[in-house]
């Protein structure tokens, strides 16, 4: 089955009749490797074909597809057709026209990239690398009428395809036999996936993500004016087709995604708080726990000239926000409970009318899984009814910061409407396998996959996508060296080799481990920033420097290198272990590329770390 983007079922309410059956026949008549697009906007100039049909050995097709009757032509030539309607006599473009037009505008487009050209020194240099070809579809007009109309004057019939060409009953080889008898030419073609990732990039600049930028760096050049010169990367990364497919599906109401580790949930919420911006009048809300991803969200938003329409809060600055813009008593700095007692005063304010309900056209939640319960009976009341829109991102296995004993709660009973709208990605896109490997098999008691009901909350257990890398390294420190100096000494061999600072993060446990690393780094000249305090908000403010973070504090985030001393301080004897383990695995899972710890002294971690290095290079060495 086809993959369409959006879904047919988030098609459905724009789509007219011949639209409907036309989708329909190519999902069920085409196999999986074919990608289908319906009413997207195309490149820097956001044209809009009616279809777009891809596949990595046949090429791109662009198809118009109209819902017109033969009896109510009345007149029809090569650039125009004149159409009984109840307002009368209309003259409609002749549709084929308007399918060339927009595949010549891709084909330009995507030939302007040496990638996606012939090579040079062929029969065909310089040409684009894959067949092109456009038509139309003529959803109630059947072949008959469409030869004895004489339409096959003003639209060849080999770019037509007819009403009793897309009943449910035509055979899948018949069906995809017309798609591709409308292209011009056909030669042996086989798209890498990296072409296909770069054809994508073209087509969809919302889709591309940043080099170096990781799940925040989409809408790279997304913006950019048309008559700028194109900035084509060596390196193109985009959003996968589940990721694309799911992001451009989100409707309003009420919605869920379930998602591991590295999944991209940021990365679609940065992609529907962009097409929000863009339809909404009222403010949107994005909330999270975290406030360095709190922090880094805002920053990016603000980027991309969105601050005016989207707001950016961790949620107990924003419960004081509220308390302040409605002039409701906090309570007092220091007490016991103290953003405990906040949050509950904000949910007194809005029952008591003094701070109003539905302020924001959206709401969206990152890490909605450190969330309490009790919390999203507030948010809810925040969105516009006339919109209803919600998005919460949740992965419990990530629970680092809410109590482990939570009780077990269903969406409905939160008054959050998740039935029927709930989405679980189980790949991990950013952790290499080796990485991701090593850290399930730590943490693989905590991440045993349990099943939830459509409006429970489950555990998954993550999936790699199969990037690969180098296995995660675990360095004991002996004698009179320190775990700082071996983690300054990394860092400047990874300096040498030209990794930027930006890409290294120190994560530690407890603030006296920050503090150390910070003053090690200093004492050796290396640029770096503590997350700490107020620093939380201007991390990233500060360029080319190691980021020195906390593992409450790196949820949210993701680096490619990520050194995590103190392996032997875990687990606390006075913290639950299981917690302490989610906290490691949630730090491990921040690298992307590379992942070293460090321990002077032996513990259960380190043991169960090292045991899991062995296991996974033993797996490894088998599969050689």
């Amino acid at each position: 089955m086809a993959t369409l983007i959006p879904t047919r079922n988030g098609c459905l309410p724009r789509m007219t009749g011949g639209e409907k059956r036309f989708s329909e026949r190519l999902e069920q008549k085409l196999e999986d490797d074919y990608l289908l697009w319906y009413d997207v906007p195309v490149g820097l100039k956001q044209l809009r074909p009616d279809f777009m049909v891809f596949h990595p050995r046949r090429g791109l097709l662009v198809l118009e597809v109209k819902d017109w009757k033969a009896d109510t032509i009345q007149h029809a030539d090569k650039t125009q057709f004149t159409l009984l309607t109840p307002r009368g006599l209309v003259k409609e473009n002749n549709p084929l026209l308007q399918a060339r037009g927009y595949a010549t505008e891709v084909y330009m487009q995507l030939q302007k990239d040496p990638a996606l050209r012939q090579p040079a020194d062929g029969p065909h240099a310089g040409k684009l690398v894959m067949p092109w070809a456009y038509g139309v579809v003529f959803a109630n007009i059947s072949r008959r009428q469409f030869t004895d109309g004489q339409l096959d004057a003003v639209v060849p019939a080999h770019l037509a395809i007819c009403q009793d060409e897309i009943y449910e009953s035509i055979e899948a080889e018949d069906f995809q036999e017309r798609l591709w008898a409308m292209f011009p030419y056909v030669f042996p073609t086989a798209l890498t996936l990296p072409q296909i990732d770069r054809v994508r990039w073209h087509l969809f600049p919302e889709i591309r993500v940043a080099s170096g930028e990781g799940q925040f760096g989409l809408f790279d050049q997304a913006d950019a004016p048309v008559s700028r010169p194109l900035e084509i990367p060596d390196l193109i990364r985009v959003m996968d087709a589940q990721q694309e497919q799911l992001a451009r599906s989100l409707g309003d109401e009420h919605r869920i995604i379930h998602g591991v580790a590295g999944s991209g949930k940021t990365m679609i919420l940065g992609f529907r708080a962009m097409q929000l911006a863009r339809e909404l009048s009222r403010p949107i809300l994005v909330l999270c726990y975290n406030k360095t991803l709190a922090a880094r969200l805002d920053q990016l938003i603000g980027e991309r000239g969105l601050a005016e329409k989207v707001q950016v809060y961790n949620f107990h600055k924003w419960c004081h926000r509220m308390l302040a813009a409605y002039h409701v008593e906090p309570p007092a700095r220091g007490s016991r409970d103290f953003f405990a007692q906040m949050v509950q005063r904000v949910i007194d304010g809005v029952d008591q009318g003094q701070i109003p309900r539905f302020q924001y056209g959206a709401v969206l939640i990152d890490e909605g899984h450190d969330f309490e319960p009790d919390w999203y009976k507030l948010i809810v009341q925040m969105i516009d009814p006339s919109t209803n829109s919600l998005l919460v991102l949740y992965d419990d296995a990530q629970n680092i910061n809410g109590r482990a004993d939570r009780r077990k709660f269903t969406w409905k009973s939160l008054g959050v409407q998740a039935r029927g709208r709930t989405t679980i990605l189980k790949l991990n896109y950013r952790n290499t396998l080796e990485i991701l490997a090593v850290a399930r098999s730590f943490a693989s008691e905590l991440l045993l996959a349990q099943d939830g009901d459509d409006d429970g909350v489950p555990l998954i257990a993550p999936e790699s996508a199969g990037r690969r890398g180098a296995v995660p390294e675990l360095i004991r420190v002996d004698g009179d060296t320190t775990e700082a100096a071996v983690v300054v000494a990394h860092i400047r061999d990874e300096k040498a080799r030209g990794r930027a600072l930006d890409d290294i993060a120190v994560l530690y446990q407890h603030d006296r481990q920050g503090r150390a690393i910070r003053d090690a780094l200093q004492a050796a000249g290396i640029a770096c920033k503590l997350a700490s305090g107020e620093g939380k908000a201007t991390l990233f403010l500060v360029k080319d420097s190691v980021k020195i973070v906390s593992m409450h504090s790196s949820k949210g985030l993701e680096f490619p290198l990520v050194i995590i001393p103190g392996l032997g301080e875990m687990p606390n004897t006075t913290e639950d272990e299981a917690a302490e383990a989610r906290l490691l695995y949630v730090a491990m899972t921040r690298a992307t590329e590379r992942l070293l710890l460090i321990h002077r002294h032996d513990s259960v971690f380190s043991k169960r770390i090292r045991d899991s290095i062995n296991e996974v290079q033993g797996q490894l060495d088998r599969a050689i």
